[in-house]
């Protein structure tokens, strides 16, 4: 802390003082240095973060993102989910030259990784002032013994989630997290494109796989057609393309190759 301290001044520290290059946060004006993240622990912040960032109902997550709820308190979640808008009115902090600004509001939900070396009492501290500012719920992700996920929440006493159990945020998250989606790659990967495809109006993958199946069938419907030398109109296509009833699709194709007019397809 030397070099910072001479930029900075003598302690006790502001938020402001601190910028994003600081690697350090702020406890009651005192820093608390952040070391780089060894291997094991990087590859499940990435993990994590996709699978929070992806869920539908997150309108905006973030790693490493500065909370800062009074001037000598500055804190960041491995993960939080938290608003996308910045508050309004100078409620945020802005660090030095930077034109960075803190969260001010409390982020609603809170990941962070604990692997070897980690500091439980500074840990204990981070957690106390996260729920003590208005978090709902901290995700603590144990990386050494027996992977498993400490669920902290204000008032209540810690609860444990381990392989198989699913963990839920209400109002928050819309989806429930296998515990193992928060450190294993492809239990996250699965977790991930499961909220990916929901943002995109499919409720699973295997309903992906029904559209492009219909698909397949319009579009065997239609070759068919043309191949016979009839021509449908757009509106009765669009009827065809528009279909997602397999059962309709596939008793078209059977009449395709036998209507002598294509407005026999569709019946009397």
């Amino acid at each position: 802390m030397a070099n910072q301290q001479q930029r900075l001044g003598q302690g006790p520290f502001r938020a402001e003082q601190l910028g994003e290059d600081d690697r350090y946060e702020l406890s009651n004006g005192h820093p608390i240095y952040c070391a780089p993240a060894s291997r094991d622990r990087a590859g499940p912040n990435v993990i994590g973060g996709a699978v929070i960032d992806s869920d539908p109902d997150v309108a905006w997550a973030g790693v490493n993102a500065g909370f800062s709820p009074e001037p000598g308190t500055l804190r960041a979640p491995d993960v939080c989910v938290a608003s996308p808008v910045a508050e309004p009115g100078g409620e945020s902090v802005t660090g030095p030259g930077t034109g960075t600004r803190w969260l001010r509001e409390a982020p609603p939900l809170a990941l962070e990784y604990a692997s070897l070396g980690q500091d439980e009492a500074d840990l204990r501290l981070k957690i106390a002032q996260l729920l003590a500012a208005g978090t709902q719920i901290v995700w603590v992700v144990r990386l050494t013994g027996v992977r498993r996920v400490e669920i902290h929440r204000p008032g209540q006493p810690v609860q444990l989630a381990g392989p198989g159990e699913l963990l839920e945020a209400p109002g928050i998250l819309r989806n429930p997290v296998p515990c193992e989606a928060l450190y294993d790659r492809e239990a996250g990967h699965r977790a991930t494109l499961r909220n990916l495809l929901q943002r995109q109006g499919y409720d699973s993958l295997e309903a992906v796989r029904r559209e492009g199946r219909g698909a397949g069938l319009a579009e065997a419907i239609l070759t068919l057609l043309a191949d016979r030398g009839l021509t449908l109109e757009p509106p009765d296509r669009d009827r065809i393309q528009g279909c997602h009833d397999h059962d309709q699709l596939r008793a078209w194709l059977v009449a395709a190759a036998r209507v002598a007019s294509p407005k026999e397809l569709f019946g009397p």
